[in-house]
């Protein structure tokens, strides 16, 4: 099982640099924290998730008050489902300040 995550900024077109990504688990524990690099990913979240219900918060706020652009979201928040541990789940996020949308992604 391995996790994974990419950031694309919408508006510039460009990958969302250093937005701070944090995984929980359904009881809200923090199993994780990772920011994404120079191409907007962060490529091992995890490795070892066992079948349940996983939140990534990322981190929107912060990610627009460094590049000085008013943002509605101050994080956006994924909720997703792990149903086969050998699976890869890619979990991207296609960001501006006003919305955002997500998908699974391979």
């Amino acid at each position: 099982m391995s996790l994974s995550t990419h950031v694309l900024d919408a508006v510039s077109g460009t990958p969302a640099v250093g937005v701070a990504v944090t995984l929980t688990d359904s009881a809200s524990d923090v199993l994780t924290t990772a920011v994404t690099d120079g191409d907007g990913r962060v490529k091992d979240l995890a490795d070892h998730l066992t079948p349940g219900t996983y939140r990534l918060t990322f981190d929107t706020a912060g990610y627009f008050a460094m590049a000085r652009v008013p943002a509605f979201y101050p994080e956006v928040v994924i909720a997703f489902e792990v149903t086969d541990p050998a699976a890869h789940y890619h979990v991207p996020l296609l960001l501006s300040p006003y919305a955002y949308s997500t998908y699974r992604g391979s």
